[in-house]
């Protein structure tokens, strides 16, 4: 076996690949630009070696520092991981003419799968159904449109190259063909340096279910079930699980076996994904073959127990596979959320900054989280705004969901923002929770976005009666001995308000036979925890059923976060609430006249000049953010009154990009 093996990548998939190195015995070499100098990777691994500035183009991107990098340490193979030069054949080509082992597959197989364009033709041949399109290479944006009326819309333009959600734009009308070829070329270029884009028909309200495969060098090749990718923001995967709840055996079998006939074509030798879009009457096609590990993977490894690094490891070492079809069994349901660096409330637009507290669920079972960032570590502005994926395995899917709640309600982190609570509210929709979903789920159910959960009323009493202990928990601890706090001392006066929300609720509080007891409104709860001030996650029993919420000091009180919602809290005397109610609102400031930088990023370009008229709708700048272009557009008819923004400038979050009449 390897003695040393150097990852060509970064994050939680650098840090994934270094426990299963560890667990074989295997040392590691991770390799880090100049923004990842301090990164988790950089610290687990045995050693670790600069290879330049931030941007992924002067850094993980270049062939030659990796190359350099396993010269110097004398690693015997290198690991990709996913993104960055794990489809790259010219990268295995090279690593191979030095003897050293590609941990993925042949470069025949990467050449002909990881190619869009040339994958669907060679699936074609052997028979595996694929989606109508244009396969050849669209030289500009006039063809495009061409091209895209031809097929009819609406239409699919995708980077030959892409992955990941990078360079892919869907069109259903002339004008957004011509502006999505760009966009998605821009970001081809920035995301793979490859520029090819094609078309292909778009299958409307679809399923988008994949094929784990796993092949060796002596032509044995299974596949390990399917994954549910369905839930999708600007085709960025968001949420997976598997099994699928759509698929039964039949289907699966299917799906399986066509998958592997496509592998066996290009004799494929590692772990690679066959993904396929469904229509909702179970009519599959082929979409793309990726020849690496998925992001997703963990959900695969957790319904059958197979470590799928290892065995990349294994295969690209010449091992024989040591697994049969027959040996796979698809046991349990698991989920992954991917938790990212964006703000679900400002159009999931990226976050960056500093992890300023970080508190995982890592204690609670069946939960499992790979993750490339620890406590003080930095977001950049340069890569993929992932932050971790969280995955819950339970014996059935309905288990699953109820435990990735807990631990979503239990995830705690600070200092940018994060999707985290999205992430919840998807849990407890009823859509999703039936199995109903498809990649239009998110477009369809949040069409003017993610606005926090509207809560149940039994959730909301839970969080008053929360607000409430908490409060006087505080209260307690300013008024006894510091170490000296436990449970909560019964209160001088039992009739308080709670305002969650800017609602007032008169509630009466006592001691009970077990913890406490709140009454408010005709109804009552028992509430008991150990929580004290200053922790950041308030557990406990509420009616004998336990709870997390994310506890944040607010001027007064508490901001409480749980299940998709984040609400105020503050605890009054009946006195006090009357005259707070008394109080003046504040006025929040008009800045309908300007147009300001929704993300910390760089500016592409910007459409308009001083002087120009605009209309609603009507493109005004490009910012270009973790490898993602974002286009900002007029929100109503104006006049341009000042451009503060050139081509190159890199903006802070508000600042003032131009100013309208």
């Amino acid at each position: 076996m390897f003695k040393k093996i150097l990852i060509a990548n970064r994050g939680e998939i650098a840090c994934r690949v270094i426990k299963t190195a560890r667990l074989m015995g295997i040392k590691t070499v991770a390799v880090y630009s100049e923004a990842d100098r301090d990164a988790l990777h950089v610290k687990m691994a045995d050693e670790a070696v600069f290879i330049g500035p931030a941007a992924a183009a002067e850094s993980y991107l270049v062939m030659d520092k990796i190359l350099d990098a396993v010269e110097q340490t004398k690693a015997e193979a290198v690991h990709p991981g996913y993104g960055f030069l794990s489809e790259n054949a010219v990268f295995a080509n090279e690593l191979s003419k030095r003897g050293i082992a590609f941990i993925g597959p042949n470069v025949r197989a990467i050449q002909a799968m990881g190619d869009k364009i040339e994958s669907k033709k060679l699936a074609a041949a052997a028979g595996v159904s694929t989606i109508p399109g244009h396969m050849g290479v669209i030289k500009d944006a006039k063809e495009a449109v061409k091209i895209s009326q031809e097929v009819g819309y609406p239409v699919m333009l995708k980077a030959s190259a892409g992955g990941g959600g990078k360079g892919m734009r869907i069109a259903f009308n002339d004008a957004e063909a011509e502006e999505g070829f760009t966009s998605a070329t821009n970001e081809a270029i920035s995301s793979f340096g490859d520029d090819r884009i094609f078309v292909e028909k778009f299958i409307e309200d679809p399923r988008h279910i994949e094929i784990q495969v796993l092949g060796d060098k002596h032509g044995n090749i299974i596949y390990l079930g399917e994954r549910e990718c369905s839930i999708q923001r600007r085709h960025q995967k968001v949420i997976e699980e598997a099994p699928s709840p759509f698929l039964n055996e039949d289907m699966r079998k299917q799906m399986g076996e066509q998958a592997v006939a496509l592998a066996q074509v290009v004799d494929y030798d590692s772990a690679g994904t066959v993904e396929m879009i469904v229509d909702p009457s179970g009519g599959f096609y082929f979409l793309e073959m990726n020849t690496r590990l998925q992001v997703e993977h963990p959900v695969t490894e957790l319904i059958t127990g197979v470590d799928l690094v290892e065995q990349m490891i294994r295969s690209a070492y010449g091992e024989v596979l040591n697994l049969k079809q027959e040996d796979i069994h698809l046991e349990g349901w698991a989920i992954e959320s991917r938790v990212y660096a964006e703000d679900p409330l400002r159009n999931f637009l990226p976050s960056i900054g500093r992890i300023s507290r970080y508190s995982p669920p890592t204690d609670m079972e069946g939960v499992r989280i790979d993750t490339g960032i620890e406590e003080g570590s930095e977001i950049s502005m340069y890569y993929d705004p992932m932050i971790a994926k969280l995955c819950t395995y339970a014996p059935t899917r309905e288990e699953a969901i109820s435990r990735m709640s807990q631990a979503l309600d239990a995830y705690y982190l600070r200092g940018i923002s994060h999707n985290v609570g999205f992430l919840s509210a998807v849990m407890a929709h009823p859509r999703f929770k039936k199995g109903d979903l498809s990649t239009n789920f998110i477009a369809e159910e949040y069409p003017d976005g993610f606005q926090g959960a509207n809560l149940p009323q039994a959730t909301v009493d839970t969080l008053i009666a929360v607000a409430l202990v908490a409060d006087l928990r505080e209260r307690s601890r300013q008024s006894t001995i510091t170490g000296q706090v436990g449970n909560v001392p019964a209160p001088r006066r039992e009739d308080w308000v709670v305002n969650l929300d800017e609602v007032d609720y008169p509630v009466t509080f006592k001691p009970g036979t077990v913890g406490w007891d709140v009454f408010f409104e005709g109804r009552f709860l028992t509430i008991n925890s150990d929580w004290l001030p200053g922790q950041p996650i308030f557990s406990g029993l509420v009616n004998g059923a336990p709870i997390s919420v994310e506890m944040d000091r607010i001027d007064g009180g508490y901001r409480l976060t749980h299940a998709g919602a984040s609400l105020e809290s503050m605890v009054r005397t009946p006195r006090l609430a009357e005259l707070a109610a008394m109080m003046p609102e504040k006025v929040i400031p008009d800045t309908s006249r300007l147009l300001l930088c929704p993300m910390p990023g760089l500016i592409v370009s910007v459409a308009v000049e001083e002087g120009d008229e605009v209309f609603a709708g009507q493109p005004l700048a490009v910012v270009e953010a973790m490898k993602m272009e974002n286009i900002l557009r007029a929100e109503k008819d104006a006049v341009v009154a000042k451009v503060l923004a050139t081509p190159g400038d890199s903006f802070a979050v508000d600042q003032v990009i131009m100013e309208f009449e």
